[in-house]
This record gives structure tokens, C-alpha cells and sequence, in this order.
């Protein structure tokens, strides 16, 4: 009767156990669910911010074709830069780092920038010329493309044919049977590129500057496949067995590309310098702070041995910190010499690092003493703003050029911070960008 009893009991705690088990399950399935929904709904967000954003710049670039007065211009100039950067940040908070949106981003960067130089033109009294309204009505053309890329994938993702999810963890498969239709829309805009305009203007992102040769790969030797795949497994601090070799990158920064677990690094074939690498795991729930993110992206400078680096901003999005590092020589920012790194905020984890623009513009400059002190070219400032803080700066202007100037943090009498340069050499106001500060970074305006 006894091991009756016993034998009841087991099978009742058994029971018992695999209940509660089962019921464990479940909530850890429900609440993964919620989550995941939760996740796709902020993409979805983004993708129709993204959307609205695109169409807005077609519709502007095409009333700029026909404005006539420099005027009308420049205030259509105002709202088209403000939609690309917001356009921009909506990019950034889809999951996209699986594909190759180089030309996508070039775009939105260019768009506004391309808008202003038109307009500074214009304020002289010189017309705009065929070739640039043509230009105008290219750029306006493929904001068209993408919004309507962007409008597919939106009714695929309300039909329940696909998540935006599911679309980045399977673009790897692109090619190989049938692939998502997000991944197939973003593919095919981003290989529609072939027409697009060669745009030279004053800016930073004007074509000539971006096929310029990099000034860190000028006279630097070769380094071998085997030495590439070195620096990659460095950076993902893995043994380079584990390195698969890829499709060499050709153009003005010839590298190696290598993939390990899904991510991907490239090593340029001149000097052996990282250039980039991606990681498109998407965080879980923010377990670190902002400082303690920013430290995982300066510890990651150190052990890529990459010194004289100065964060200057960050954002977050989608529980990602984008961390911005410049250049310092002698105290002095170098804003050209540019490296972003990204920080997966539940464990620390690098998802992506751009050295591009830094391997393409830095070099050992020659910084003479300013012509101006620093309170004379205070007096360039608006009498509206109050100076809080100052340093020297090279900022990215016209053409080629480099601009070596004063940089005043300010604030209006409205609490609005903003970043004033006055060039260290003539007192000339040379720029101003407006900074939003929030719980999720600085974004500079």
C-alpha cells in the first residue's frame, strides 16, 4: 500500500511539475510574442515615417524645378534638408544592416545638401541651369521609386505575407529561391541607381569629394589575404579560421570583405585598415546606460589601436547607441575625420563601425596659430545667444576645402543650444547647426 501511495505521489508531483513547466513555457512564449510584436509595430512605424518623409522631398524637388525667385527657393531648401534628415533617422531604425543601402543613404545625404548649394546660388543672382533642374527632376524621380518600394513592402507587412523582422534574418538567402519582399523592394532600388546624376556642389558629400583617393591609403602597402583576414577576426575578436572569405569591394577604397556567424567585416587592401563591419542582431531590452554604451565604443578605439578620438555626439534608436568619434590633433576637432560606432545596449555588443570617412580624410594637417583670439571671433556671434563653451575646429566646407575655425556651444534666451563656427582666420561666420537634445542623444540640425 505504501509504495502505492508513493508511487501516486510521484506521479502527482510529475504531473505537477510538468504543469507548471508547460505554464512557464507559455508566458515566456506570450510575453516573447508581445515583444516581437511590439518590435515589427516600431518598424512598421519607422517604415511609414520613412514613407511620408519620401514623399515629402519628391513633391518638394519638384516645386523646386520651377521656383523662380531665390526666395521661394531657399524656403523650399529649408523644408527639404529637414526631411531628409528626418528621412535619414527613419532609415536608421529599420533593420536593414543586412543590405548594402550605401547608395539609399548617399541619397538622402545628398539630397539636401545638393537643395542648399542651389540656393546659395541663387542669393548671388545667377539662374539655375538646365543640367541642375534636370538634376532636380532625377533626385525627384527616385524619391518616387523609393516611396513607392517602401508603399509595396508596407501592404506586405499589413497582409501578414511577411514581417520586417522575418525580411532581415532571411536576406541572406537573397537569390536563393524566394526572398522577402522587403529585401527584393530594398534590392531593387538600391540597384536602380544607374542613372543617377553626378552631383558636384559646395558640401561634404558632394561626388568629387566621395571618389577622392583616402589620404590614410596614399603610399601604404599592400597587405596580403591571409594579414586581412587577420584584422578581421581582430575585430570580431575570434580566430581567423573562423573568416570566411567574400567578394573583394572594389572603387576608391579596394578591401576585402569577410563574413563570420552572419556579420561581415571589410579590411582595406591598401594599409590592412578595418573599414567597416556589421552585426545585424537586433538588441533586447536597454540594460546599459548611455555612458556605459559610449565606454563599450571608446574601449573598442583602443583595441583597434586607433588613438586621438573624441566622441562628440551619440543618438539611440531601436536600442542601439550610434556613437560619433572625430579626430583630435593638437586639441583641434577634426569633424572630416569621421568614425561611427554602434553599441547593442542589452549586453555591449559592436553592431557596426564606418571608418570610411576617417581613413578618407585624415592626415597629419598643418594647424597654425589662429589669426584671431578667441574674443574677437566672439564678436562674430549673435548678441541673441550666450557662449558657454568653446574650442578649435576643422569643419568640411566648399569644394576640397577644409575650414580651421572657432567652435562656440551657445544658447538662445528659448533654452535652443546651438553650435556656432567662426573661421578662426577672417572672423567669418562660416556655419551654424542647431542641436536637439533628448533622452536619445543630440542630433545636430
Amino acid at each position: 500500500m505504501d509504495n502505492v501511495r508513493a508511487r501516486v505521489r510521484i506521479i502527482t508531483m510529475g504531473a505537477a511539475a510538468v504543469l507548471i513547466c508547460a505554464g512557464i513555457a507559455f508566458q515566456n512564449y506570450t510575453t516573447a510574442q508581445k515583444y516581437k510584436t511590439a518590435l515589427e509595430v516600431s518598424y512598421l512605424r519607422a517604415m511609414e515615417d520613412l514613407t511620408s518623409y519620401t514623399e515629402n522631398i519628391a513633391v518638394t524637388l519638384t516645386k523646386g524645378i520651377y521656383t523662380g525667385t531665390a526666395a521661394q527657393l531657399n524656403a523650399l531648401t529649408t523644408k527639404l534638408w529637414k526631411e531628409a534628415a528626418a528621412a535619414k533617422v527613419a532609415l536608421s531604425q529599420i533593420p536593414t544592416s543586412r543590405f548594402n543601402l550605401e547608395n539609399t543613404y548617399k541619397f538622402l545625404a545628398q539630397v539636401g545638401e545638393y537643395a542648399v548649394s542651389l540656393a546659395k546660388k541663387a542669393e548671388t543672382g545667377q539662374e539655375l541651369t538646365d543640367e541642375e533642374r534636370d538634376n532636380l527632376q532625377t533626385l525627384s524621380d527616385y524619391a518616387d521609386s523609393l516611396e513607392q518600394s517602401l508603399l509595396a513592402a508596407q501592404a506586405q507587412v499589413r497582409d501578414g505575407r511577411m514581417t520586417i523582422g522575418a525580411a532581415e534574418e532571411m536576406a541572406s538567402d537573397m537569390g536563393a529561391g524566394a526572398a522577402p519582399d522587403l529585401a527584393e523592394d530594398l534590392a531593387e532600388f538600391e540597384e536602380g541607381f544607374t542613372a543617377y546624376p553626378t552631383l558636384i556642389y559646395d558640401g561634404p558629400f558632394s561626388d568629387h569629394l566621395l571618389q577622392k583617393e583616402p589620404e590614410r591609403l596614399k603610399d601604404a602597402e599592400e597587405v596580403s589575404l591571409a594579414e586581412a583576414r587577420q584584422k578581421a577576426a581582430r575585430a570580431f575578436n575570434v580566430d581567423s579560421g573562423m573568416m570566411r572569405n567574400e567578394s573583394d569591394e572594389e572603387g576608391q577604397m579596394p578591401s576585402y570583405t569577410f563574413s563570420f556567424d552572419g556579420r561581415t567585416a571589410a579590411v582595406t587592401k591598401q594599409g590592412g585598415f578595418l573599414s567597416y563591419l556589421t552585426d545585424p542582431r537586433q538588441p533586447g531590452e536597454i540594460l546599459l546606460t548611455d555612458e556605459e554604451a559610449v565606454a563599450k565604443a571608446e574601449n573598442y578605439l583602443n583595441w583597434l589601436e586607433i588613438p586621438d578620438m573624441t566622441m562628440t555626439y551619440y543618438e539611440i534608436a531601436g536600442n542601439i547607441l550610434t556613437a560619433n568619434f572625430a579626430h583630435t590633433q593638437e586639441g583641434v576637432v577634426c569633424y572630416t575625420d569621421l568614425i561611427k560606432i554602434s553599441v547593442a545596449m542589452d549586453d555591449g555588443g559592436i553592431l557596426s563601425f564606418d571608418a570610411r570617412g576617417y581613413l578618407t580624410n585624415n592626415r597629419t594637417r598643418e594647424l597654425p596659430s589662429p589669426a584671431l583670439t578667441e574674443e574677437e571671433a566672439m564678436e562674430s556671434v549673435s548678441p541673441a545667444l550666450t557662449v558657454q563653451d568653446s574650442r578649435l575646429a576643422v569643419i568640411p566646407s566648399d569644394g576640397e576645402m577644409e575650414r580651421y575655425c572657432y567652435e562656440f556651444q551657445c544658447q538662445a534666451e528659448d533654452g535652443q543650444q546651438l553650435l556656432v563656427y567662426v573661421n578662426a582666420e577672417t572672423g567669418a561666420e562660416e556655419q551654424i547647426l542647431l542641436l536637439s537634445v533628448s533622452e536619445n542623444g543630440t542630433l545636430t540640425i
